[in-house]
């Protein structure tokens, strides 16, 4: 059987690091967390729930960050596989994932604490660790870390 190479499509993911180690802001607790995720979600913090997630290295620097998903005014869709994939590209150590609630509510659904445990099993897996799931509101946040939900 010949294979035409040209009618198989090239799978890429990329990842630029454009940052020097030493220059990498480090979170050193949830407060420094909550600082970068409310920033991130500044633009949509009530009007739509979106998840980001933070890739940090061995010493908690941060590698970089990435919006996973965007989704309606009180929900949105996480896919543990786009997760890992992007920390597995970007050769990190540890994960932090974030989501807004546009209802100003800090409390975590039951949605929120059965993604964090599956995505857990998942940094588990493949050698990664799940640093904190924070939740972000205008008024403040909520880390699953603190919290001891983690």
């Amino acid at each position: 059987m010949k294979v035409n190479y040209f009618s198989i499509p090239e799978i890429t993911v990329s990842y630029k690091d454009n940052v020097k180690a030493s220059e990498r802001f480090v979170v050193k607790c949830s407060e420094d967390a909550s600082q970068i995720f409310a920033e991130a979600h500044k633009d949509c913090m009530e009007h739509h729930e979106e998840v980001n997630v933070l890739f940090l290295n061995r010493a908690n620097r941060v590698i970089g960050i990435s919006c996973i998903s965007k989704g309606g005014l009180d929900g949105t869709v996480v896919d543990i596989r786009i997760i890992l994939q992007t920390a597995l590209k970007a050769n990190c150590s540890s994960v932090m994932l974030s989501h807004n609630h546009p209802s100003g509510s800090r409390k975590p659904s039951q949605a929120d604490i059965s993604i964090t445990q599956k995505l857990k099993e998942g940094c588990k897996a493949v050698g990664l660790l799940l640093l904190d799931h924070l939740i972000i509101t205008g008024e403040g946040y909520m880390s699953f870390a603190d919290e001891g939900l983690l």
